[in-house]
């Protein structure tokens, strides 16, 4: 049986969820959307990865900067919705509602709860080292998601996995999980159970202070903030290039097993280029890493042998 469905999302990581409904036959009858923001070199206003596939499926979007308003939720209850879908819409949602459709409101959520409840959940799951994390489908409450979960699925996280990666494996996975507990939902037999009471964890949205490398950390500390930062917004360091400091990202890296990072001249200071003749290797507070893939200022990423070829590091070179 179909649904009657308002979806609720914004980045990209939602769209094959809106596609995957869409597919299945389910009426979405509307669409709820973070606004326009400014984009690009022009800073000119630019719809959400959502709002623009919508469009595209003739599906009406509405772009409320709140939903604490009650002409909002008059507007929001009127769409007479069976269940409302929600995937990193980026605004709460108020009881009101939370409480409109006739079965609630269901939540994609990309980690294994209550582990990484919050806006950052694949980033911290890999800045922390985790070896698996998932994607699951919850009823949402007025908690940050504290609902009980409907339906999960465990991915393992293998050690040079990005951000990116995990991404684009949990938005596909996700979207098929979604559709499974719809298609649950219409026969009345989605079943639900409560969150742990332990182990809960907040995902905090990624700060621009904290994307700097901290090379005095291990090895397998930075190699997991570079991975979990990577592609966006990216780890990065700054190194002296032609006379003048440049930023660099880092967005792939491999910890070298090496006992100890020490540069030529023994001092073994964290930051310091070991080994430029392939990738650079770069001496961390224990251990090494060596930068695999990097992004200059204004330029494409390239591969770390790529940039080694045109910055032309020499070893005892610090990084900071």
């Amino acid at each position: 049986m179909s649904l009657r469905i308002v979806f609720m999302g914004t980045p990209e990581f939602s769209v094959p969820t809106l596609m995957e409904i869409v597919g299945q036959g389910h009426e979405v009858v509307a669409c709820y959307s973070q606004p326009p923001r400014p984009a690009g070199r022009g800073m000119d206003l630019r719809k959400s990865p959502v709002h623009e596939a919508a469009e595209t499926l003739g599906i009406p979007v509405f772009t409320p900067t709140s939903l604490k308003d009650p002409q909002e939720q008059e507007r929001f209850a009127a769409l007479d919705a069976d269940v409302a879908v929600v995937v990193a819409y980026g605004l709460l949602l108020p009881k009101p509602i939370l409480e409109a459709p006739r079965e609630g409101c269901l939540n994609l959520h990309a980690s294994l709860l209550p582990r990484w409840r919050g806006a950052a959940p694949i980033n911290r799951a890999i800045i922390a080292g985790d070896r698996e994390t998932g994607v699951e489908v919850m009823r949402m409450e007025e908690g940050l998601d504290t609902g009980p979960v409907c339906m999960s699925e465990v991915v393992p996280i293998g050690p040079d996995m990005t951000a990116g990666d995990l991404h684009d494996r949990l938005s596909t996975l996700g979207a098929d999980l979604m559709v499974r507990a719809l298609a649950a939902l219409s026969r009345g037999a989605l079943m639900q159970t409560p969150q742990a009471e332990t182990g809960a964890t907040y995902a905090a949205k990624i700060s621009k202070a904290e994307c700097r490398i901290d090379w005095t950390k291990g090895a397998a500390a930075v190699h997991n903030h570079i991975r979990g930062l990577s592609p966006f917004p990216g780890a990065w360091c700054e190194v002296a290039l032609g006379g003048r400091t440049e930023r660099i990202k880092v967005l792939r890296s491999r910890v070298e097993a090496r006992s100890e990072a020490r540069s030529e001249d023994g001092t073994g200071v964290a930051g310091t280029v070991l080994d430029v003749s392939e990738a650079p290797v770069v001496a961390c507070g224990s251990g090494a890493v060596r930068l695999l893939q990097v992004q200059r200022a204004g330029k494409k990423p390239m591969s770390g042998a790529e940039f080694q070829r045109g910055a032309k590091l020499q070893a005892g070179v610090v990084l900071a």
